[in-house]
């Protein structure tokens, strides 16, 4: 219990978690700007009463249909690119994952007919970061904390304004049920508790570090956020472990993964060649797919095992994610490649990390002025 109370575990792989799908979400709103309006906003097929109708069965959560018209759904999408950015530069990152929360619910759950899988995968990993302390390295706020307490007026600023814009939502009548105490489902606890404590939280902890930083109230905030982190660590790394589970026992009962034609199929579509030469000419070597059919399921499959070997976990970890690189290369899904390729990041090595780390402040250094 110390240690998992006592010091932030897989410091460095939750920062690039936190890189990883900042970058994956920013990637695809910038891919996606042309056709933006279109995908989510007023020419979307998809249209406001139907998504609103589907919103009323599911309750998911959006801020899109709170007003009408083009000029809210340029602010939330753009605001979308803003808070992922925020992210992946790790910049007020205890707001900046709560932005990024509210813009990868709003748009997914505007239009939840998109997406290739990878979708579902940032929108989970969106609601855990909340709950990590994925700045405490490699990020602006690091930087910031190093210099010490009084680096600046910003963050009461910024808290002031986010409680300011939350109490407008809260009171005004535009966000609906939205922004509800309670829900239908589990837990039976709707998204104003879980953003207003997360606001409270924030309060207290600038509160308690300026009038006693090494106090034993400080100490006891410090130790439950080390096990919110820890906890929520420990639940990007079991939402890895049976996304490959589910997805290798499933491919197990199908025909075509058994006869090791599985993946021979995609590569004849239209829809997932985005280079039609490379794609013929993977599909024709009969013998590599079946190896790559089957190499795929005992992947999946065995992965959940092999972590109790820290070698073979590391070895099967560099394939699977060569793996992903070819899905997005062959089958032009980059969007769940990147996606999983960030999960995965949880399972990475510390010293890895930290010699991957050292080589890229290395080439910084060659290439400053000073340096």
């Amino acid at each position: 219990m110390a240690v998992f109370t006592g010091r932030p575990l897989g410091r460095y792989q939750a920062a690039v978690v936190r890189i990883g799908f900042g970058l994956v979400w920013l990637a695809y709103l910038l891919r996606e700007w042309p056709n933006r309006r279109v995908l989510y906003g007023d020419r979307s097929p998809w249209s406001p009463e139907l998504a609103e109708r589907l919103l009323a069965d599911n309750g998911a959560f959006t801020v899109l249909p709170w007003f009408d018209g083009r000029p809210w759904f340029e602010l939330v999408y753009h605001l979308g690119i803003l808070a992922a950015v925020a992210v992946v530069l790790g910049w007020r990152t205890r707001a900046g994952t709560v932005l990024f929360l509210v813009t990868v619910l709003s748009l997914q759950n505007r239009n939840v007919f998109l997406g290739d899988g990878g979708d579902n995968v940032v929108h989970l990993m969106a609601v855990y970061l909340v709950f990590t302390r994925c700045a405490e390295v490699w990020s602006l706020d690091a930087r910031r904390a190093a210099r010490g307490p009084g680096a600046g007026p910003g963050g009461v600023v910024l808290w002031v304004l986010l409680g300011a814009a939350l109490t407008v939502c809260q009171l005004g009548d535009f966000s609906g049920g939205s922004l509800s105490w309670t829900s239908r489902t589990f837990p039976y606890v709707g998204w104003a508790p879980l953003f207003w404590g997360l606001w409270a939280v924030a309060g207290l902890w600038w509160l308690i570090g300026r009038l006693r930083p090494d106090g034993e109230p400080r100490a006891v905030l410090d130790a439950l956020a080390t096990m919110v982190h820890n906890c929520a660590m420990l639940v990007i790394a079991a939402e890895v472990v049976l996304i490959y589970a589910t997805a290798g026992w499933y491919k197990v009962q199908g025909s075509r993964w058994q006869d090791g034609t599985a993946l021979y199929y995609p590569l004849h579509l239209d829809y997932f060649a985005p280079w039609p030469g490379l794609s013929a000419l993977v599909g024709s070597a009969l013998l590599p797919v079946f190896l790559i059919s089957y190499g795929t399921v005992i992947v999946q499959v065995a992965f959940p095992f092999t972590l109790l070997n820290r070698r073979v976990k590391n070895v099967l970890l560099a394939v699977m994610m060569a793996e992903h690189v070819g899905i997005a290369v062959l089958l032009g899904l980059p969007v769940f490649s990147l996606a999983m390729i960030a999960a995965d990041a949880v399972f990475l090595p510390t010293g890895a990390l930290l010699w991957l780390g050292a080589r890229v402040g290395r080439i910084r250094w060659r290439r400053s002025p000073a340096g």
